[in-house]
């Protein structure tokens, strides 16, 4: 059946053929850029997952943005340290990955994880106030990566490469209605695929699980938690410790998966939207990793429409906004959806809140 005279009719409506020919760009454009959203959301959801991690046990971490940028700088560096070490080995059969790029990821990890184990040790032992701790990572990672960039960049040295996507089966992808769906969460490097097995395992074993339950209520109420027995300090440090490990993830993602590169400011404000995301998934990983896609589709959508614009009235309209101002799309679009957001979603109790232990009589 051919619809281009209905679609042709309702494209001629006044004023409101111009929302109906928004729908169609949005049809058209994103079932083949699938994977490429899903790709854009992997690290805003391993993000937003190391703030639920953070905030669901009542610690605030706005320093995501630059322990990713810690990370992606550590996952760069130590691959062009070692890579001539292994003589600069052949991609293997699996996601292209090598013995290097393996280091890689565990280098960006642990970094990560020191960092987190600082921002624990600032926030909860010496109490200081959660988000100036924040604010000085993201400041001295943007600072000293961008200066250990400039100084190593000179000599233009090549990195341990990058992942690979996998390809999947195209009588898979080619499948009518749903195809597109596999694609998505199929043509996908390492770090992007396991993100979805993560989101999930995360979600479990919040909501699920013993760890989950006295996680939650550290992050409710610590007080009540440490009068049945749970080591609320001991409890926060080993979570947000373990939240680093998502947002070196995420870093290493940006340097050795998405590119094979280190930029200075590579995150481009991703721990940011992650926080926004986290808050629009209310505190829980499903609800992150639904939000960062919503938000990755946003970044897409600016993208494509410099790329291939739409026609008719609506690419005219379209036409005549600055470029500059499709690249703030994503950003403004944040800003909008967190400010309808913020009073509906409800952090915990005892989020941001520094907790002490009442002295023994």
């Amino acid at each position: 059946m051919d619809i281009t005279p209905i679609a042709d009719a309702l494209y001629g409506i006044p004023l409101l053929g111009i929302l109906f020919q928004a729908v169609g760009f949005l049809v058209a454009v994103i079932p083949p850029n699938s994977p490429n959203i899903m790709n854009a959301a992997a690290p805003l959801a391993l993000a937003a997952l190391c703030g639920v991690f953070c905030e669901r046990s009542g610690i605030v971490n706005i320093g995501i943005e630059g322990t990713m940028l810690a990370s992606a700088f550590t996952a760069w560096v130590v691959g062009v340290a070692i890579n001539p070490v292994f003589g600069s080995p052949t991609p293997g059969p699996i996601f292209g990955a090598t013995i290097p790029l393996l280091i890689c990821v565990v280098a960006a990890v642990v970094v990560a994880m020191l960092i987190s184990a600082l921002h624990a040790y600032l926030s909860i032992s010496l109490r200081a106030d959660q988000i100036i701790s924040g604010t000085i990572i993201n400041i001295a990672a943007f600072g000293v990566t961008g200066y250990l960039d400039q100084l190593i960049s000179k000599s233009s040295p090549a990195g341990a490469g990058s992942f690979a996507a996998y390809v999947p089966p195209t009588w898979l992808t080619e499948l009518p209605i749903v195809g597109w769906v596999f694609a998505m969460f199929l043509s996908l490097g390492p770090i992007a695929m396991s993100t979805l097995v993560i989101i999930v395992g995360a979600q479990i074993w919040l909501f699920r699980s013993r760890w989950g339950l006295r996680t939650r209520a550290v992050g409710e109420h610590p007080r009540a938690a440490e009068t049945v027995g749970i080591d609320v300090i001991r409890l926060r440090y080993q979570n947000v410790i373990i939240a680093g490990i998502f947002a070196g993830l995420a870093g290493a993602w940006l340097s050795i998966e998405a590119t094979n590169s280190f930029q200075i400011g590579m995150t481009t404000g991703r721990g940011f939207i992650a926080l926004a995301a986290m808050i629009m998934g209310r505190w829980t990983p499903l609800g992150a990793l639904g939000a960062s896609i919503v938000f990755a589709l946003f970044i897409q959508i600016s993208q494509l429409i410099k790329i291939v614009p739409p026609g008719g009235d609506l690419g005219a309209i379209m036409g005549s906004v600055p470029s500059q101002a499709w690249d703030a799309f994503p950003y403004l679009l944040t800003m909008v959806i967190l400010a309808g957001v913020v009073g509906k979603s409800i952090p915990p109790a005892a989020d941001g809140q520094p907790y002490e232990r009442e002295a023994a009589a």
